[in-house]
């Protein structure tokens, strides 16, 4: 198989600083893209453009176009990942003010940038370009399922937005801090402009899915760990089809559950209840032998902000003694745990 540099992967690139579009998104949940982005680049954001008081507030300073350009900011990047992954037709006047500003439109919508009513005249008249992250690279391949050297960790979910891609990232550096060989391999619009590439697995044609996961983590050294990026979840009535896939041709040798523990139902689906962390595990093993069968979890990852400080360590010790795994809140612990079990159940 080719190597990372040889294979198929998208490499993006936007100009920096950068100012988050929010449009009138009220749901932190639907505002993970921007809120990723200033969580991991904050000394490349000048600040956040928002279409009303209402908008959900990333915590970064309010801006206009004209002011951000004032202030050094080059691109514009949409911080939107609503279902369906649409621009809204109310956004398309202040993006085009942007643009003619100066601001590359960066975005990583399933639309592409250019269809939406003149904005590319509007970039044209601003010397701007128009930046698609979700598209996914040419030439991929269907899945082999051949086994490859290296090792792999994927971030599974009971849900969407539950913390797969923070905590990915944090597994990263954690891995790398305690002297192990890691990388992390973006699969969403978010991780891969944080990282700078990574396929969009959710834009790829579905027969060509696990193939992608094959490209994304390629061959490896004995010893490297590749943290892949999860998406969807197993569980999920609208998105599962990536999940398996991404499972499937990852091959991951271990998995990390993230979930939400004030969550009762699928996000945007009413109708379905969160599965629980044990149903998750199951699967996921269910599912994954049939690429790697000593597959295994090595750990859980709660998203705990919400919860009083007074309850998290019990909440964690709870899912600790129930999963059979670490457990921890990633941005507050780290994944020192995790990183600890890995080493102990793959030390040969």
């Amino acid at each position: 198989m080719a190597s990372m540099s040889q294979s198929p992967v998208s490499v993006i690139e936007f100009a920096t600083p950068f100012v988050v579009f929010l449009g009138d998104i009220t749901a932190e949940t639907y505002a993970k893209t921007g809120v990723g982005l200033i969580q991991w680049r904050p000394g490349e954001c000048v600040g956040q453009m928002r279409l009303s008081s209402s908008t959900f507030d990333a915590g970064v300073p309010d801006v206009t176009a004209a002011a951000a350009r004032a202030a050094g900011a080059r691109s514009l990047i949409i911080g939107s990942a609503a279902v369906g992954g649409v621009v809204p037709a109310g956004w398309v006047p202040a993006l085009c003010e942007a643009a003619r500003a100066g601001l590359d439109i960066v975005a990583g919508m399933h639309g592409r940038l250019a269809a939406l009513p003149g904005l590319a005249e509007a970039a044209a008249e601003g010397g701007a370009r128009l930046i698609d992250v979700r598209v996914p690279p040419p030439g991929l391949p269907v899945g082999t399922g051949r086994k490859r050297t290296g090792r792999r960790v994927l971030t599974v979910g009971t849900d969407c937005a539950c913390g797969k891609k923070y905590t990915a990232l944090q597994l990263t550096a954690d891995l790398n801090r305690a002297g192990v060989d890691a990388t992390f391999r973006a699969t969403g619009q978010t991780g891969i402009m944080i990282a700078g590439r990574g396929v969009p697995i959710d834009a790829v044609v579905s027969d060509f899915v696990t193939g992608a996961a094959e490209v994304l983590s390629p061959d490896a050294p004995a010893h490297h760990w590749d943290v892949i990026e999860g998406q969807g979840g197993l569980f999920h009535p609208g998105y599962l089809q990536v999940t398996v896939g991404l499972l499937v041709g990852s091959q991951p040798d271990a998995f990390v559950v993230c979930h939400d523990p004030l969550r009762t139902h699928i996000m945007s689906w009413p109708d379905f209840a969160l599965p629980g962390v044990a149903d998750v595990i199951e699967r996921t093993v269910l599912i994954g032998r049939l690429t790697n069968p000593g597959i295994r979890c090595v750990g859980v990852s709660l998203n705990t902000s919400k919860i009083p400080a007074g309850e998290r360590a019990r909440l964690l010790a709870r899912y600790a003694e129930e999963s059979g795994v670490p457990c921890v809140d990633p941005l507050i612990d780290g994944t020192g745990a995790i990183v600890a079990e890995i080493r102990r159940r793959f030390s040969s």
